[in-house]
């Protein structure tokens, strides 16, 4: 199988290790699932889609949930914030630059890093207004 760094693939979830997940592509090649990656629920026995992050000198493949490249994984993070924003019935969410990165997890199932990238840009695209205590749609 000629895999790239980037490329989609579907994933078998195998088991739980001290790192993350073992995990087997597209039936055929074992790779791992870092647990500091992972911001979903992810279960023994799960299929999932996922991208290859690394593959290393030694034959060993990393995965991700989530593409890889800052644009691909931007868009995906931005598009989640602006739905929630429009799903919210009062428009806007108890969310800032400020929140605890666990409440990010819990809202949003993204880290704080990507948070912050992501309403970066929906600022820039002023599609949102940042206060205190929230963020709202414009």
């Amino acid at each position: 199988m000629d895999l790239q760094i980037g490329d989609q693939v579907e994933l078998l979830v195998e088991a739980e290790t001290p790192l993350g997940y073992t995990v087997l592509i597209n039936n055929e090649l074992e790779g791992l699932l870092f647990r500091n990656e992972v911001y979903r629920i992810v279960e023994e026995g799960m299929e999932v889609k996922g991208y290859i992050k690394n593959i290393r000198e030694d034959g060993k493949i990393d995965v991700s949930l989530r593409p890889q490249g800052f644009r691909n994984v931007i868009d995906e993070d931005v598009e989640i914030i602006y739905l929630k924003l429009k799903e919210s019935k009062e428009g806007f969410l108890l969310l800032t630059d400020k929140s605890s990165s666990e409440s990010i997890k819990f809202h949003l199932n993204m880290s704080k890093k990507a948070f912050k990238k992501a309403i970066g840009n929906l600022y820039k695209q002023k599609l949102i207004v940042l206060k205190d205590d929230r963020i709202e749609l414009i």
